[in-house]
């Protein structure tokens, strides 16, 4: 893939108004759970001991959309995989999809992030997750919810959500400073540092920027997302401001996947997300590193 498709993006396919906005609270959502075009989906850490959730949610194992590096797009699976895994929750193209978890919107983001790749355009995010749920004190079921799988057919319509690695070294060597791209590395310190991890090199993407994933939750709100205001000022304080190309990623497009997702809550106009991470970028000996 080519540093043009950095400026292509797809057409939304659905001119439907969303049910919910991006980033919706309990408070909001329940009274809507009943709602005919609501899929709403847990895609929790530990699928198999995972026991209760929030009623009517459909459980989703995050292993599914996740790819390996020799897929066409590495890190993505394939549209026929992904159509299945989407076909085998109910969800079609009418869907309004809330995806939430319970780790603080990772897995959610990397489901929320791959609709958006596939051109669906009606989706949200429980703000805080099963955490958030809890702490306000609203109902959890243990029963297992009945549905009817549908027929959807993914491709890959919107690109303008993704990067690849040959987009980012692009945009490294871009001399043009509005060509340039900044590296949001969602990882741990010790990741970007080049102190741990189990790839067969260790470090960090050329100037790319650390603002761990975490440090986006609000640990006194359940998880949520911490007040936009003080996110801006603190990212904009490393280098990541709303105006620029932003590019994040992590090891596999996992804790990205809050990241991507907190900066489209931002209103950041061109966030991307690197499907391959560090996977890719870290198991290659042509990709540049720095420690």
């Amino acid at each position: 893939m080519s540093h043009d498709t950095l400026h292509t993006a797809g057409t939304p396919d659905s001119s439907e108004a969303n049910l919910l906005p991006l980033i919706v609270e309990p408070e909001h959502l329940i009274s809507l759970l009943e709602h005919p075009d609501l899929v709403l989906v847990d895609v929790p850490l530990k699928a198999e001991s995972h026991a209760q959730h929030i009623p009517g949610a459909r459980l989703l194992d995050f292993k599914q959309l996740v790819g390996s590096n020799d897929d066409e797009i590495p890190g993505i699976p394939s549209p026929e995989t992904l159509s299945a895994v989407i076909s085998a929750l109910g969800i079609t193209r009418d869907s309004h999809v809330v995806a939430y978890d319970d780790e603080g919107g990772g897995w959610a983001g990397r489901l929320l992030w791959t609709l958006a790749l596939l051109g669906h355009t009606r989706f949200s995010y429980l703000n805080g997750g099963l955490h958030a749920w809890q702490g306000d004190g609203l109902p959890l079921v243990d029963t297992v919810t009945q549905w009817q799988p549908s027929e959807y057919r993914a491709a890959y319509v919107d690109t303008s959500v993704m990067a690849t690695r040959e987009d980012i070294l692009d945009r490294l060597a871009a001399d043009a400073p509005e060509d340039k791209v900044v590296v949001w590395d969602a990882r741990s310190v010790e990741e970007y540092r080049g102190e741990k991890g189990q790839n067969a090199r260790l470090g960090h993407i050329p100037g790319a920027v650390h603002f761990e994933w975490t440090e986006a939750m609000d640990r006194e709100r359940n998880l949520r997302i911490r007040d936009y205001a003080e996110l801006i000022t603190e990212l904009g304080a490393r280098g990541i401001n709303p105006d620029q190309h932003i590019v994040t990623h992590c090891q596999s497009h996992h804790r990205s996947g809050l990241t991507w997702l907190v900066g489209r809550a931002l209103g950041f106009s061109d966030i991307r997300a690197y499907p391959g991470s560090w996977k890719e970028w870290g198991n290659r000996d042509d990709t540049p590193i720095e420690r």
